[in-house]
């Protein structure tokens, strides 16, 4: 396994009138985290002096051209581009998003031929991103088509995880969505990495129902009874620990969240109106389900707080550790794998 301080975490810089840059920063103006890994940066020195300016920090980047010229110990900056960024902090501007797109084309390259160990993306504004070339609502959509996999949006903190049968799709769609099929897949890649980047061996998980008080036998929607119900059965009868349907209404404010190891909302509010509200400011967002370790921090690019040097980095912070970690957890997967008779040895 390679040492902590050499697992490289890239960074993509996300929309620069946002608040990214910022959390960036301050994230790393702590020199104690480059113990933990070593950072480089999609975009620009240029850009990145701007924000160091504007911001007053202390950080002084190592600027590369190639990744072969990392720098342990650094903060490298990888230049992504070479034009004069015109930041207007707040604004919806379709400029920017290109500059957003460049970084994270460029880095997830980078990780796609394993150059960087694991990403961390730093918010987008999923309006100014779109072009011809550039067709995904997100992050996650842009990645499932880049990386070998399923993805699933895994919202985690150390004590919470909650994942989403569908993610970004109007709620007048969901229903039409949910099938048995996308449930046992949604189902399969939530317990594969609980065990793969998690580390527990025996997942415990909750399935949120699609009606309010799941459909109420049939008197508010029929698709618990039809769809939900019998496929969970089917699951349950293969040896795993899955349960519910659960009514979501009472799920989370009764503490019945915290008898399981993850949770499976069956839509995006559902599961994420409770998750931001127990865990703001410490959650982080990773796609699961992927060859390759990407996290990001749980919220947005918050316009109307940019470069106003109040923004707080410690979701980013968060995202930060939580894909070192789950890059450890998977090289000691791995390793467990290809060794299945070796033994720890405990004194007793």
């Amino acid at each position: 396994m390679k040492r902590a301080e050499n697992i490289v975490v890239g960074i993509s810089i996300g929309d620069l009138n946002g608040i990214g840059a910022e959390i960036i920063l301050k994230t790393f103006e702590d020199a104690r985290i480059l113990e933990f890994c070593t950072p480089v940066i999609f975009a620009s020195v240029k850009t990145m002096g701007f924000f160091k300016k504007h911001f007053e920090s202390q950080i002084n980047f190592n600027g590369i051209n190639d990744l072969n010229q990392l720098v342990h110990g650094k903060v490298n900056v990888l230049n992504c581009w070479n034009d004069v960024v015109n930041i207007s902090f707040g604004k919806n501007d379709i400029k920017i998003g290109a500059f957003a797109v460049k970084s994270l084309e460029r880095a997830t390259k980078a990780l796609k031929n394993e150059q960087i160990d694991v990403l961390v993306t730093a918010p987008i504004n999923k309006h100014n991103i779109q072009s011809e070339a550039f067709n995904f609502p997100g992050h996650t959509d842009y990645l499932a088509e880049q990386l070998d996999g399923e993805s699933l949006m895994f919202m985690v903190t150390d004590s919470l995880r909650v994942g989403l049968l569908t993610d970004h799709v109007p709620v007048k769609d969901v229903v039409e969505h949910i099938s048995s099929d996308l449930i046992e897949k949604k189902i399969d890649i939530v317990y594969k990495s609980l065990q793969k980047d998690f580390n527990i061996r025996k997942p415990k998980i909750a399935v949120l129902g699609i009606n309010p008080h799941t459909g109420d036998n049939g008197v508010i929607g029929n698709e618990d009874d039809v769809v939900m119900r019998p496929t969970l059965k089917k699951i349950k009868e293969s040896g795993k620990l899955i349960f519910g349907p659960y009514a979501a209404d009472s799920f989370f404010g009764s503490n019945n969240y915290k008898n399981f190891d993850a949770i499976i909302a069956s839509y995006h509010d559902q599961g994420l109106i409770p998750f931001k509200t127990l865990s703001f400011g410490q959650g982080v967002n990773f796609t699961a389900g992927l060859n390759r370790v990407r996290t990001s921090p749980d919220h947005g690019t918050a316009y109307e707080i940019a470069g106003k040097g109040v923004a707080d980095e410690s979701s980013f912070k968060e995202a930060v550790f939580t894909a070192i970690q789950i890059f450890k957890n998977r090289a000691d997967n791995e390793n467990l794998m290809a060794n299945p008779l070796k033994k720890t040895h405990r004194k007793i």
